[in-house]
């Protein structure tokens, strides 16, 4: 009877155990499946190491990549302008949708597995605006990006240099360390980090008009430097007396300096914060670089800060995150780069969401600043750019860094519904950035809005 009780016990013990590892293993398959199923050793969906079922398309059905027989569009200005967004054939491009979005292409289902076939992953890109925008960089290391603040697409990204994944002969350069292919695997647009330069005089702006409220009576007379202490804060140029329109427009760093001196390194560095500068986008489930502010208590350092110099970095995805916000005054949709997954019969297979972000400036500050940003246009980069009868709004930055020459910013938005396009633009080592960055943005939204 003892041995009837025990051999019950232990079949109830084995029955019990056997139900809790199904339910464990249940509830990992449904959280974990689709990763299961992408992974790189399950020769079900990859072939020598690369995913092998399904398709990669822009936003208008051009075929960037077909996983299954391994070949890119057939254009080699396509394959170079958005390599950074499809990924290379060995994975060093870590933003890639062929390694990002793996377990879409490969169209796990739960209850009936992996397809043959795969799905259809469409990213929110435009090929043809990505081929303008990288020739628009003549070669030139650095990053261009364009998207609707409306919808959140992405509609350009590119990462410069690039090089043709069909091309043997290239690849072999990159991987030498042939210098001008330095940081090709890097997506420049999502994974670096910059010194801002005057682009950061936005955030300055932003701290003056809500805690200062004298943007009205403000008046800067400059003489080409700014004494602190005993050190100087230097201007490219002697610009006479300024109001707050004028010290924006002419990129004044005397005035901002005073301007971020006066409003304190903390408040400073809480409006970086509010403007999301400091934190990570996250992209369609990719995560940008996050940026730095330093809230220096040395006068002659904070006024470097304020200027976007000093030790201040920033994401160009943050940034367009930020233009975005201000366009909208106060809130936009957050950058996406992925528009739909589709199986083989053109069904979505997945929910793709639209997400908002928001920044902690008021609206009426947001305001403030599309009329000033719009004023830096009209009185002074429309001497030098054609943007048509677009209504631009932008900011330029020349970005000291060390000996080399400058980087090239060139940040803004269209304040127009018809085209609700926010832009970023950085020339690595460019120059003058309303000129170099700004022909860029300008053959960009050109290409963009025709």
């Amino acid at each position: 009877m003892k041995k009837l009780k025990h051999r019950t016990l232990f079949v109830l013990l084995f029955i019990l155990l056997l139900t809790t590892g199904l339910v464990i293993l249940s509830v990992f398959y449904v959280l974990q499946g689709a990763q299961w199923a992408s992974f790189s050793a399950n020769k079900h969906v990859y072939s020598d190491g690369r995913i092998a079922s399904g398709t990669i398309c822009d936003r208008d059905g051009t075929v960037l990549y077909d996983c299954t027989d391994g070949t890119y569009n057939e254009d080699k200005a396509t394959r170079i302008s958005t390599l950074h967004a499809v990924g290379d054939r060995y994975g060093n491009i870590a933003t890639g949708a062929k390694t990002v979005f793996s377990d879409q292409l490969v169209g796990f289902n739960l209850v009936t597995g992996t397809s043959g076939t795969g799905n259809t992953i469409s990213l929110t890109l435009d090929a043809e605006l990505n081929n303008a925008a990288y020739h628009a960089l003549g070669g030139q290391k650095g990053t261009v990006a364009l998207y609707n603040y409306k919808t959140g697409d992405i509609l350009c990204m590119v990462s410069s240099p690039s090089y043709d994944p069909d091309d043997k002969a290239e690849i072999s350069l990159v991987d030498s360390g042939d210098s001008r292919y330095d940081g090709a695997y890097l997506n420049r647009f999502l994974s670096s980090t910059y010194t801002p330069g005057s682009t950061f005089k936005l955030v300055t702006s932003a701290a003056a008009i809500e805690i200062l409220h004298n943007e009205s009576s403000f008046s800067y007379h400059c003489t080409g430097s700014l004494t602190v202490g005993s050190e100087k804060i230097t201007c490219p140029s002697v610009h006479g007396t300024l109001d707050f329109a004028g010290a924006l427009a002419n990129s004044c760093n005397g005035a901002f300096a005073t301007l971020a001196i006066q409003v304190g390194g903390e408040t400073l560095k809480s409006y970086a914060e509010s403007a999301g500068l400091l934190e990570s986008v996250n992209v369609s489930g990719l995560s940008s670089a996050v940026g730095n502010f330093t809230a220096s208590s040395v006068d002659n350092d904070l006024g470097w800060s304020g200027v976007g110099q000093y030790k201040d970095l920033v994401n160009p995805c943050a940034e367009l995150a930020l233009m975005g916000c201000i366009a909208g005054e106060g809130s936009a949709a957050t950058p996406r780069l992925l528009d739909s997954v589709t199986n083989s019969a053109g069904i979505p297979v997945a929910h793709v969401s639209t997400d908002s972000s928001t920044i902690g400036w008021k609206a009426s500050t947001c305001k403030e600043l599309k009329s000033l940003m719009h004023n830096n246009v009209t009185t002074k980069y429309s001497q030098n750019l054609n943007f048509g009868d677009l209504k631009v709004c932008a900011k330029s930055g020349t970005a000291e860094v060390g000996t080399s020459k400058p980087h090239a910013w060139f940040v803004g938005f269209v304040d127009d519904t018809d085209y609700p396009y926010a832009f970023v633009v950085i020339v690595e080592n460019g120059g003058w950035g309303s000129t170099v960055a700004g022909g860029v943005a300008a053959t960009l939204l050109k290409a963009a809005c025709q």
